[in-house]
């Protein structure tokens, strides 16, 4: 047989699995001499590795999807079954027949929480400890046909905890007293998680290497004379486990992308070493000096630059012994308190960033985490125009495939440790002051998952703990293990980091990062109040202008501010039966307030009202009261648009006045739950996406909903000069009754600037309800640098006028071009409204021009301005990602006749799979194709506008997709048919 090549290959298939108390044999017996046979047989079953316990079951029909209803109810908790209910063997095979001087290792990168390894009849005990790698060599216990047994007894966290009656934030804390995710004990956003997540839950793999193998390079960039100059520093250990001396050419090899896929060699050298017999060795590689290299910036203000280090190793007598390579971002990344806000601050290259993101506590709570469904969760946040996620002390140190694609679409990550507040010593009850029972196992996870991440250009901040500081000897060592390097102390300016790096002896890739700062907890040193007082939040309904307000939030920077999230009512058809589609009793108040009482599902589900009683009325009832499931979801995308886009515009109309920067929470649920969410756990956006997307444009104009100023927001480092803003108001009958454009209008960087009052309110025939669009333009091409639409009431007035506007008949007419690669497909839908326009033509500006190529954002920051977003364009990416080329084959056109004038409001379109979608109790079918990638959705057109939307989808086989439009006033379903 011959030697297999060096490298590393992935365990992910062909994996069973068995409840241990099913299972009479031992691990010696099942990896010798009785193996399960290939094709399961009860108790054996096909496996999810990586994976759940759940997942496994779920994906065996063993137990009912427990995000689905009620279903999670009828699963056994582990508190009631025992950890032996959910301690489960896991089996597979593999072939591996390394050659003499060949050294093969099993590689576990997660295993939660602790088990023992068996192969080939030789055991192996895994420590205890979610968030740490493990490593065994097995190259002397393979077995010498090349077929090897491999069997793991996995056991779940020593204290999974039991959940209270009322449930609770982290259920009675216990888990709190391991190293493992807390959010498994269910929290007032999700259920509890029955098996704790016991699994193999990230990536198994054999590695081969010959003689020498490399672990855990460490990668840093420096920068002189205004990053014109730059230096990339390499140290990486080189463990030699022969008996003989090595000598061997370390190489190194920096490479970046250019356009049509071909790649420039930057730097290509080697350098010879000796590595002792038996031997564990750090190697430093020289500065590579470049100069002017393409620099990474966060989504918005540039390209996120990458370039490829490959890093090997060659052993004279044998060859190339081991290989490893990263895509490394040149970029700075400070954070410091501004002086003028008190709240923290970043800096990438140099330049502030204003901070707009969310919170985030992991994908699916299954762990069902694909390299696919990550990209989409990616993808949708840069879609959004989102520059920061954080991740929650009470969910996972987040794998490499996560932080892969937000270095590639520019998203800063926020990576908080394994401490909460509500478990770690300041819930109800207090409970584990002291933090995890084994520090020492805390500081080892916490270390082993810094030199996991540290070479990812997204992660921007290390946080000891949410709503909480680590306890005080952790917190010590983290702060030194974490302190900066000399180089990537703020308060140095690049004539010091020469003396720096001429006199400092420590080459900054020898730190264990060096390059972040560290945070003790969420609440401290710049966040919220920054002592640590429970001054975050509010996470409600509030009233849109409340955010415009100064008096709504005091401190520089919200780690967490949260509303609603009801998605379409498709989702909640495809993740409830039929007693889940009753729509919330909207029950009156003495006081006149309303309060909305769910059906059980939906308080199961953790369902936020629209209304806070004494505080905010019913937002969904402005527009009239709900009348079925329909009805309200979409009068709830109403209102989810208008609440983050308020929230967002609110924050950005006192950037670096007031604030420095907030997160949402939450951007998305691990569960179908019913709040906080810009899209839902079957990867439907909601509304509240698009809202997002709308205000966080690096250039925006806006209306203050508090003071009725429209305002230009500028993000950018460059000024905003020679442009314009177009003001014009539509009513109810498709009338234009005040129109102006403003004269030219210069922006600072980074400011917002206040244009004019919008007084058409104030106007003595003001209509109770209307539209405002506002464009701003640059006048010498009329192109549209921002567009925002906007439908408001007078003081004291409702929405239910538009309930009637649901009647109107406004002629459409609809263009398509459609491009198709296996089952990949990429659509532009453009949609025109054919009304007649009231607004005399010789005084149009831009009124009536086209909105674009579907791109849906502008160029903005230094680099030479672009189509796209300032991220080389999300929308390339995607479409490049999908290899699809263009079509001009089908181009169609489809009119929609109707004989009214009006704006064609809150336009949406989907994509679907033929067939009903019957919502007959107990036969509905979701016909919708998930995830889907739109330019832009829920968009309102004037009279006269035309919009472009790009959509992109991976269709299942065999399926006929079709895109669907309806609207508010448009429920004709025109669908085209693909």
């Amino acid at each position: 047989m011959a030697a297999p090549a060096v490298g590393k290959r992935v365990l992910d298939t062909g994996w069973l699995a068995a409840r241990s108390t099913d299972i009479a044999l031992t691990g010696v017996q099942l990896t010798t001499t009785q193996p399960p046979a290939a094709v399961p047989a009860a108790p054996w079953m096909s496996a999810a590795v990586p994976g759940t316990v759940l997942g496994t079951l779920l994906k065996n029909e063993l137990i009912p999807d427990p995000f689905y209803g009620l279903n999670n109810q009828a699963i056994v908790d582990i508190a009631d079954a025992g950890r032996e209910y959910y301690t489960f063997w896991f089996f597979t095979t593999f072939q591996c027949a390394p050659s003499g001087n060949q050294h093969v290792a099993l590689n576990f990168r997660g295993i939660n929480y602790s088990a023992e390894m068996y192969l080939n009849g030789h055991k192996e005990v895994i420590p205890k400890g979610m968030f740490r790698r493990h490593t065994i060599d097995i190259t002397d216990i393979l077995h010498p046909d090349g077929n090897n047994l491999l069997a793991v007894l996995v056991h779940p966290p020593d204290h999974p905890g039991r959940i209270p009656p009322q449930g609770g934030q982290g259920g009675d804390h216990e888990i709190g007293k391991d190293v493992a995710t807390q959010y498994v004990e269910g929290w007032d956003w999700i259920c509890p998680i029955r098996d704790r997540n016991t699994s193999i839950w990230d990536e198994v793999s054999v590695s081969i290497t010959g003689p020498i193998n490399i672990t855990d390079p460490h990668l840093v960039s420096t920068f002189h004379d205004d990053f014109k100059r730059s230096y990339l520093h390499c140290t990486l250990q080189l463990e030699n486990k022969s008996s003989w001396i090595a000598d061997c050419e370390v190489k190194i090899q920096v490479s970046t992308e250019l356009e049509g896929n071909i790649c420039l060699v930057e730097h290509l050298q080697s350098y010879s070493i000796t590595v002792p017999p038996q031997s564990d060795m750090q190697y430093t590689i020289p500065p590579l000096f470049f100069y002017k290299p393409n620099l990474w910036w966060p989504n918005g203000m540039g390209k996120q630059s990458l370039y490829n280090v490959e890093v090997s190793v060659d052993v004279k007598g044998f060859g190339e012994s081991d290989s490893w390579n990263h895509y490394f971002g040149f970029r700075k990344i400070e954070s410091t308190i501004d002086d003028s806000t008190g709240g923290r601050m970043f800096k990438v290259n140099g330049e502030p960033v204003f901070i707009r993101g969310g919170n985030w506590i992991l994908s699916d709570g299954l762990l069902r985490l694909t390299k696919e469904r990550y990209m989409t969760d990616i993808k949708f946040h840069a879609d959004m125009n989102f520059n920061m996620l954080r991740c929650w002390g009470g969910g996972l140190a987040e794998r490499p495939d996560f932080y892969h694609f937000c270095d590639v679409y520019g998203l800063m990550v926020w990576q908080e440790f394994w401490i909460t507040g509500d478990v770690d010593g300041r819930g109800i009850p207090v409970s584990n002051p002291n933090g995890p029972l084994d520090h020492d196992l805390f500081l080892l996870c916490a270390r082993d998952t810094v030199k996991l991440l540290r070479n990812h250009a997204s992660l921007a901040l290390w946080v000891g703990g949410n709503e909480q500081v680590p306890p005080v000897d952790i917190n010590r060592a983290l702060k030194n293990d974490l302190k900066l390097h000399p180089m990537f102390a703020s308060n140095q300016v690049s004539n010091s980091q020469e003396k720096y790096l001429s006199e400092e002896s420590t080459d900054p890739s020898q730190y264990l990062d060096g390059t972040r700062v560290y945070i003790q907890g969420s609440l401290w040193d710049g966040f919220a109040n920054g002592k640590g007082d429970f001054t975050d939040g509010p996470y409600e309904i509030q009233y849109p202008e409340s955010f415009f307000k100064d008096s709504f939030y005091k401190y520089g920077f919200n780690p967490e501010v949260g509303s609603v999230g009801v998605p379409v009512a498709a989702t909640i058809r495809a993740t409830m039966p039929p007693e889940g589609w009753t729509i919330p009793i909207f029950k009156k108040r003495i006081d006149g307030y309303t309060q909305e009482v769910p059906n059980p599902i939906w308080d199961y589900h953790k369902f936020i009202p629209y209304s806070k009683p004494g505080k905010v009325h019913d937002q969904i009832e402005l527009y009239g009261h709900a009348k079925d499931l329909d009805d309200f979801c979409e009068k709830a995308q109403l209102v989810n648009y208008v609440q983050y886009r308020a929230l967002l515009e609110g924050w950005t109309s006192f950037m670096w006045t007031k604030f420095t920067g907030v997160l949402i929470w939450k951007t998305q649920n691990p569960w179908t739950g019913l709040r906080g969410q810009f899209y839902d756990h079957l990867q439907d956006q909601t509304a509240g996406f698009y809202g997002c997307r709308c205000a966080a444009e690096p250039i925006h104009v806006q209306l203050n909903l508090a003071s009725y100023f429209i305002e230009v927001v500028n993000t950018t480092a460059d000024e905003l000069a020679d442009v314009a803003v177009e003001i014009s108001v539509w009513d109810l009958d498709g009338a234009s009754p005040y129109y102006k454009v403003t004269d030219k209008i210069v922006v600072p960087p980074k400011k917002v600037k206040q244009i004019m009052e919008m007084k058409y309110p104030k106007m003595k025939d003001a209509k109770p309800v209307y539209f405002l669009l506002l464009k701003l333009f640059r006048l010498s091409d009329n192109a549209i640098l921002s567009r925002n639409f906007y439908w408001l009431h007078l003081p004291g007035n409702d929405y239910k006028l538009l309930e009637q506007y649901q009647q109107k008949n406004i002629p459409l007419k609809i263009y398509s071009d459609i491009s198709v690669s296996g089952t990949k497909h990429k659509v532009r839908m453009t949609v025109e409204n054919r009304s007649k326009n009231s607004v005399a033509e010789s005084t149009l500006s831009v009124s009536t021009i086209d909105l674009g190529d579907g791109s849906g954002s502008h160029s903005t920051g230094k680099e030479t301005p672009q189509e796209g977003n300032g991220n080389g364009s999300v929308w390339r990416k995607i479409c490049g990602g999908l290899g699809i080329a263009r079509s001009s084959d089908n181009l169609r056109t489809l009119e929609v006749n109707g004989t009214d004038s009006g704006v064609a409001f809150f336009l949406h379109f989907s994509v679907h799979t033929s067939g009903s979608s019957s919502t007959a109790q107990e036969k509905y079918r979701d016909t919708r194709i998930l995830p889907v990638h739109y330019s832009d959705n829920y968009f309102s057109l004037t009279p006269g506008e035309k919009k472009t939307v790009d959509i992109s989808f991976e269709a299942p086989l065999g399926s006929s997709p079709r895109v669907v439009l309806r609207g508010w006033n448009h429920h004709l379903d025109h669908a085209v048919m693909i």
